[in-house]
């Protein structure tokens, strides 16, 4: 049990003994001692005055009291300060903490609860390569599979391709017109960058056209529906349905040369799955449950053949799961999806990690499985995020104004070699070494950098600020790591297994604010968990590497005279480390033993 939980405990029988009054432990409240006071941890009182119908300083010196009293072992002294009860842990709580964990690299995870969860993440099209807001995505979605992972959930990391669909065949259509039987292998170009190319080539014919008839005479609305190249790509998508061999071929190929290019972004980056699917299949289930639907009059049939669901006494509108053609929309998949997934796991929660610019899908996906009563409706769950920006604005994928994922990564390497080769530190390293070290240090940055901010924000990407070695970045904490690997080579190890733990020490503030900060970590964890928020533990990480920065100016290791207090501050500076470590690793991002 960790100290909040502990005093929590000890307060609620206080209250027990006391006043007589019954309350659990959770409601009673714990903070850290703000730091204008004297204390570790403060309990606010205002809750119990009305029922006690006594003051919050009459029933903080009570309690202070009482627990000095029967649990000496543990308080040091207490205050009052206008209704809070702030604490003093006595210095030895914090040597055993150490001496029991100090050690214990899986310090922080919790045991398994038997219970499954299933992330989705990613979900690219098979129109274009992934691009910047595609790495916040599975940076999000894998951080959270390993949080959850980390407080004992057992998670199944999934991924949806869009395969099929209108923007797929606009890239087909576009490669049938254009490419003159180019492929990614006679251009030397990576495959999803290749494919996207066409998408965007795509839309400047489609411009070009609608232009063209408007000058014929057409207004705009009709222009942008009837323009030939749209038509087209229309045309064969219903062909794509209906199994048309070549169109079927055609779409095999293309999308098998997008599939190369994102595993190899996929590898580079550090995302995997568990499953994957793809929506070309889903997509069949999902239309048996339309049929299903417009059997139960969940569903109903326009003129002109498509299939909607009124969904306007719920505070939203009508909602279209079928095109006239027959045709899959999104939603038809996702209901699919939702089924399948169902069926195959059991989650107790399925989490879509996707951008709040589909909020209103994910309220329709969830209202549509509840009316049609599918098991899957109550585990849906939309973790919506915001959007990345740039310092110029948006991104556009239809214009090619996207930062693709691949030149971010690409940049943000060539940073870390210029700002590692500027400290000038690395003189040691072989070739290999270097590039591996410059590939950690950038990637650290960027997955750091998008992961600081709580995902339902928006944020902007800035390249320079992500990778400075002395701000809130990944770079300082790794650099605060390897120094710590490196202090601890140079110690003598054997020093910190010495039994001492019967010797009382005089910490200093720095040494208790280290330890508590450290003892707190499962507590952390647990709240990303909940939360379902990486960025707790990227600023819990960097508070830690700011702590023990200032730790180590004030007290450096190796030279202190004291073995009881040099002992402590290995068993500090070790743990340090392996929460660090541990930090890092579930945010996706390696740690160097040297920099």
């Amino acid at each position: 049990m960790h100290i909040v939980e502990t005093i929590k405990v000890h307060t609620s029988a206080a209250l027990q003994q006391i006043f007589q009054y019954t309350t659990n432990p959770d409601q009673v409240l714990v903070n850290d001692t703000k730091p204008e006071f004297t204390g570790d941890y403060t309990i606010v009182l205002f809750a119990f005055t009305k029922t006690l119908q006594v003051s919050p300083n009459q029933i903080g010196e009570q309690i202070g009291n009482y627990l000095l009293q029967n649990h000496a072992e543990l308080f040091a002294g207490y205050n009052i300060i206008k209704g809070f009860l702030n604490l003093t842990i006595q210095p030895a709580y914090w040597q055993q903490f150490l001496n029991h964990n100090w050690q214990n690299v899986q310090f922080g995870l919790s045991t398994p609860k038997h219970e499954k969860i299933l992330v989705e993440y990613s979900s690219p099209n098979t129109n274009k390569p992934l691009h910047l807001g595609h790495l916040r995505n599975n940076f999000l979605g894998w951080g959270i599979a390993a949080i959850l992972e980390a407080n004992g959930y057992d998670v199944i990391k999934t991924c949806i391709v869009n395969d099929r669909g209108i923007h797929i065949c606009k890239s087909m259509v576009a490669w049938l017109k254009l490419a003159n039987g180019a492929t990614p292998e006679t251009t030397h170009t990576k495959g999803d960058h290749f494919v996207g190319k066409y998408y965007v080539l795509f839309n400047d014919l489609y411009k070009a056209e609608v232009e063209s008839l408007i000058a014929a005479g057409h207004s705009r609305e009709w222009a942008e529906k009837n323009a030939p190249i749209l038509l087209e790509a229309q045309q064969m998508l219903v062909e794509w349905e209906a199994g048309n061999k070549e169109v079927i071929a055609l779409w095999k190929k293309m999308n098998e040369w997008v599939y190369q290019g994102f595993d190899e972004t996929y590898q580079k980056i550090g995302s995997d799955f568990q499953k994957i699917y793809y929506e070309s299949k889903t997509y069949i289930l999902g239309k048996k449950l339309v049929e299903e639907g417009l059997a139960k009059k969940i569903f109903y049939t326009k003129k002109d053949g498509s299939v909607w669901i009124d969904l306007t006494a719920d505070g939203l509108d009508e909602k279209i799961v079928q095109r006239k053609d027959g045709t899959s929309v999104y939603i038809t998949q996702d209901i699919g999806l939702a089924e399948q997934r169902e069926a195959e796991f059991h989650p107790s929660k399925t989490i879509y990690v996707v951008g709040d610019e589909q909020n209103y899908h994910f309220k329709v996906l969830k209202l549509i499985c509840e009316k049609l009563g599918l098991p899957s409706a109550q585990q849906i769950y939309h973790l919506s995020y915001g959007m990345v920006e740039l310092p110029h604005g948006k991104m556009k994928s239809r214009e090619g104004t996207v930062v693709d994922a691949d030149d971010i990564v690409a940049e943000m390497i060539q940073i870390a070699q210029q700002k590692t080769e500027e400290l000038g530190k690395v003189n040691d390293f072989t070739a290999e070494e270097l590039q591996q070290l410059y590939h950690t240090i950038g990637l650290g940055a960027l997955k750091f950098f998008l992961l600081r901010v709580d995902p339902k924000k928006k944020m902007i990407f800035n390249p320079e600020e992500s990778i400075d070695f002395h701000g809130f970045t990944g770079p300082f904490i790794q650099y605060t790591y390897a120094r710590i690997k490196s202090i601890l080579r140079k110690i003598n190890q054997q020093e910190a297994l010495q039994n001492t733990s019967a010797t009382s020490l005089q910490l200093s503030v720095l040494e208790i604010e280290l330890a508590k900060l450290l003892e707190q970590f499962p507590g952390f964890i647990a709240d990303a968990a909940n939360t379902l928020n990486p960025s707790v533990v990227a600023i819990y990480v960097f508070n830690l590497s700011k702590i023990f920065n200032s730790f180590y100016v004030d007290h450096p290791i190796a030279q202190e005279t004291n073995p009881m207090q040099k002992q402590y501050r290995i068993q500090l500076a070790t743990l340090t480390a392996h929460v660090i470590k541990t930090s890092l690793q579930l945010l996706g991002i390696q740690v160097p033993e040297r920099m």
